[in-house]
């Protein structure tokens, strides 16, 4: 009788692991291949990239996946590179080419364009998109040869920079409300210049505030050794660092871990100066002993309200 191997036992984990997408790779195969890496129970991946981009794709773990809509709502900024003169089924290069045409525009009629693409605009969703009618993904519609009605959707293009125009291909930086569909610009910029166009190349530079400074490769976590693997994980937090933190003591931390809402203006607590969402953790001393320092452990997040009232919101749970 042949043996079976014994199953691995899955480890809890919690952090984020910020990657930087490889092409080839759609995000769910990326967070699946880091997940086995990691051996870890839990992960989500934090808003997805197209297989053929790659670049900033924050990847949660345990705890961490509590905060991942927070990415997902955030604002995000790419590179891309557009390719005129040819229009494609998916919008990039992943489709039949539809229509071919010459490239006759200049620098000048481009910036000309790109300014009438900045600011609020109407997008509408491609076929090819994840985004579901009546249940099911737009993209089994379109690869069964159904095209159907969609509405145009408000998107801010907070920035589109002309970075380098090599004909046929123009090299932009795009920092993008969420929702905004960079192949779906790509294509609007063409239409524009009356000479089509798809999307070449495209790169994810940053997630609200998380960049590529920090991100490593699954090539990185695969030749690390697997006992140092999980050091690679930024702690769950860095998803919050751009909220203001408040430090509650033990007794207040127990009170906020029951979902109680506290009124800090007379507590001694440090408030940040305007009311808003918070990222919250406990401050214990260690038995008295002045000779260790105080244990800063992070609670989860919550909403400051006028008067010093902290409302509970999503809460970490600790041992």
């Amino acid at each position: 009788m042949a043996s079976t191997s014994p199953k691995k036992i899955r480890i809890p984990l919690n952090g984020v692991l910020l990657l930087d997408k490889p092409v080839g790779f759609s995000s769910n195969d990326a967070l699946i291949k880091a997940k086995r890496l990691l051996n870890a129970p839990k992960a989500g991946h934090t808003g997805t990239l197209d297989p053929f981009a790659t670049g900033v794709l924050p990847l949660c773990f345990g705890e961490a996946t509590k905060f991942s809509q927070d990415l997902l709502e955030s604002d995000k900024t790419y590179e891309a590179v557009i390719h005129f003169g040819i229009t494609t089924a998916t919008g990039d290069t992943e489709g039949e080419v539809l229509t071919t045409s010459e490239v006759n525009v200049t620098p000048e009629q481009i910036a000309a364009v790109l300014a009438r693409f900045r600011g609020d605009i109407k997008q509408i969703p491609p076929m090819y998109s994840a985004l579901k009618r009546d249940g099911k993904p737009l993209y089994e519609y379109a690869r069964a040869g159904i095209t159907l009605e969609r509405e145009a959707r408000d998107v801010t293009i907070h920035m589109l920079e002309f970075l380098d125009y090599q004909a046929p291909f123009l090299r932009v930086r795009v920092a993008c409300s969420k929702g905004t569909y960079i192949r779906v610009l790509g294509e609007d910029i063409g239409a524009a210049l009356g000479c089509g166009a798809h999307l070449q190349e495209l790169r994810r530079i940053q997630v609200g505030h998380l960049t590529l400074a920090g991100c490593i490769t699954l090539d990185t976590l695969s030749d690390t050794p697997e006992e140092e693997r999980r050091q690679l994980l930024a702690p769950v937090d860095s998803l919050l660092s751009s909220f203001p933190e408040i430090v509650l003591s033990d007794g207040l931390a127990q009170r906020f871990l029951q979902g109680q809402r506290l009124t800090l203006e007379k507590e001694g607590v440090k408030l940040p100066e305007s009311a808003g969402r918070v990222r919250v953790y406990r401050l214990s001393e260690m038995d008295g002993n002045t000779n260790v320092e105080p244990v800063r452990q992070l609670l989860g997040t919550a909403q400051l309200h006028d008067y010093g009232v902290l409302a509970p919101e999503r809460l970490i749970a600790t041992a």
